[in-house]
């Protein structure tokens, strides 16, 4: 088997845990059936994505864009488990299949247990805030450590486990959060933001995603999401500037170092805004799914996986 994932130039923590989470899933994985497609983590349950003719075992992947595959086909699908009550609907699949986000089970593998509270509140932005805003520091004056959903996948989830809260924009942010018991607040820079696939987890683990707005940091940031900074409305008749890296410095950086000068003074005071919503969502009244419900979700993906090892291994 070979494990499908979106992969993309800027990496992204929550498609990238793909390429290791299987192997601790479901060993042995690789070497059975090499005409098959696992399918798990990620909203990838879109024709445009998945290569028709082969068959796809999907296990626990969510649907959000495009047109819904038709996954009738039992020779090209096997639908063990979906990521939400929102994905089985669009598909027209039993409701029992909808089960959770496969990232929920990390929190039980050996290596992320009982790690040191490090870090007391940490913003986990989306990819594209993180590529095109300058959230390390619009982070600093809050008092929130910014952690790059770009990296790599184990360092940002163990970083996520030793926080003792989370501020996520990232959708896997809030679910690791939620899965290693960490209370998270959701926060959105964008008001057309796909609402679809955060509900879709939401609602399998009996949460709610009701998610605060704080304004983009950058006007790089404003031009890639269409959307206001400072008055200004950027759509798709204002295309993103040739110059974009100079647009925002090394902000395309994954250090995002500290601006200086008086060049790096202007686009903090322009970020106010940002500021001061991020510093009212790190004091919002968290969330966490009811634990029961959570661990009732990871029992029944536990006996997914033991099907799947009874009918392909």
């Amino acid at each position: 088997m070979q494990a499908y994932y979106w992969e993309s130039h800027h990496g992204n923590f929550g498609d990238d845990l793909n390429l290791w989470l299987w192997d601790e899933l479901l060993p042995g994985f690789r070497d059975v059936h090499p005409d098959v497609l696992l399918v798990g983590v990620g909203t990838v349950l879109n024709p445009a994505l998945l290569p028709a003719g082969r068959k796809k075992l999907v296990v626990g992947s969510g649907y959000g864009y495009g047109t819904p595959p038709d996954v009738c086909d039992t020779d090209e699908w096997d639908v063990r488990a979906v990521r939400g009550p929102l994905t089985a609907e669009k598909l027209g699949l039993p409701a029992d299949l909808a089960i959770t986000d496969p990232a929920a089970m990390i929190a039980d593998m050996p290596e992320f247990q009982n790690l040191q509270k490090i870090h007391r509140k940490t913003f986990i932005p989306h990819w594209e805030s993180a590529e095109f805003g300058m959230w390390q520091a619009v982070c600093e004056p809050v008092g929130l450590t910014y952690l790059d959903p770009r990296g790599e996948a184990k360092a940002v989830i163990r970083h996520i486990a030793q926080s003792e809260l989370i501020i996520a924009e990232s959708m896997h942010g809030a679910i690791l959060a939620d899965a290693f018991r960490v209370p998270w607040v959701a926060v959105s820079t964008s008001r057309s933001i796909n609402n679809f696939k955060w509900n879709d987890w939401a609602n399998s683990v009996g949460t709610t995603y009701e998610p605060r707005y704080v304004p983009v940091s950058t006007r790089a940031e404003a031009v890639a999401k269409k959307e206001r900074f400072w008055g200004v409305s950027f759509d798709s008749q204002h295309p993103a500037p040739a110059n974009a890296q100079d647009d925002h410095g090394d902000l395309l950086t994954r250090s995002q170092p500290s601006q200086t000068g008086l060049r790096g003074v202007a686009k903090q005071l322009l970020a106010a805004p940002s500021v001061l919503a991020l510093w009212q969502a790190s004091r919002t009244e968290p969330r966490l799914s009811p634990e029961g419900k959570l661990e009732e979700r990871k029992h029944r993906f536990r006996s997914v996986l033991k099907e799947i090892r009874r009918d392909y291994f």
